[in-house]
């Protein structure tokens, strides 16, 4: 298949990229600048920003199947500035590409990166993909998108949700920036601890992301999380085991955190338990299901 991919030098996006090039696919990564780029056997840059309406649009058209991954960072602080980059960069990339594919004038798979923020913070209640979404600002951001995504079903392209929880990878992700803290011993829950932590490992994600692109009969939303949530508790021991470093400081308060961050701070102190109905109904073998395997696999 062909491949067009928003957002492909990121840190899911080239894991992708590198998978989907073993398996014979060519990748055409949408890049603001396609200078220096390490050039591989199937794999093209174009140049275009998915922000604006440009030539990379017409592209579109030679592909198969598009990944879109594009989108600012979260991770930052939530001023009025940053939660208008983190709102525009998803809903205005993904129109243009949503026209983009309405120009194509053919059957196409879209698969949206989407996120578990759509639940919102929810407590013990468990989440499938009839869930309803949050009233938070991440769950806006998440509604609206994915809204946007949607719209490609009237030119007959099926559009696949993909809300993805927090991704487990070696080299990234939410795993390297927790390293630096564990390793010298100094890890420990944060807030209650109790709070639900949805997650994926990288590995899983990405046979995810194929499959999800080979098997037709999927649409609609697709939760992409472990079968296996565990609270923030649970998964800094298992962290803490892995490294063979200790975990028993006491918790973060969560007042600390909330005054350091703002309303960022819920993304941590709060959570959400999503489980992967879809997946699971239709027979999808996870890899590492449990949260311990996970850690063993990426960092012994």
């Amino acid at each position: 298949m062909k491949v067009f991919i928003t957002g492909g030098t990121g840190f899911l996006g080239s894991a992708l990229t590198e998978r989907f090039l073993a398996e014979g696919h060519s990748v055409t990564i949408l890049s603001r600048s396609s200078k220096n780029r390490n050039i591989k056997l199937g794999l093209a840059y174009c140049e275009g920003n998915p922000t604006k309406s440009g030539a990379w649009q017409k592209e579109v058209a030679r592909h198969d199947v598009v990944i879109n991954l594009a989108g600012a960072s979260i991770f930052r602080t939530w001023n009025d500035k940053n939660k208008k980059a983190i709102y525009d960069s998803r809903i205005i990339s993904t129109r243009n590409l949503v026209d983009a594919i309405g120009e194509t004038k053919k059957k196409m798979t879209l698969l949206n990166g989407s996120a578990v923020g759509y639940y919102g913070f929810r407590d013990n209640a468990e989440l499938d993909e009839n869930s309803s979404p949050g009233d938070d600002f991440l769950a806006e951001v998440v509604r609206d998108w994915e809204a946007e995504a949607q719209r490609a079903e009237k030119f007959g392209t099926r559009v696949v949700l993909c809300r993805i929880g927090v991704i487990l990878g070696r080299d990234g992700g939410a795993l390297s920036k927790m390293l630096s803290v564990f390793k010298w011993g100094l890890g420990s829950p944060l807030g209650s601890g109790s709070q639900w932590f949805s997650w994926i490992a990288l590995h899983d994600l990405v046979n995810i992301f194929s499959y999800l692109m080979e098997n037709e009969t999927i649409s609609g939303p697709v939760n992409c999380t472990s079968p296996q949530p565990v609270t923030n508790r649970e998964m800094t021991r298992a962290l803490g085991r892995a490294l063979h470093r200790p975990t028993f400081l006491p918790p973060v308060p969560a007042f600390a955190i909330r005054g350091l961050l703002g309303e960022f701070s819920d993304v941590f102190v709060r959570g959400q338990k999503v489980i992967p109905g879809k997946l699971w109904t239709k027979g999808f073998v996870f890899e590492f299901p449990e949260i311990e395997a996970a850690f063993d696999h990426l960092l012994n």
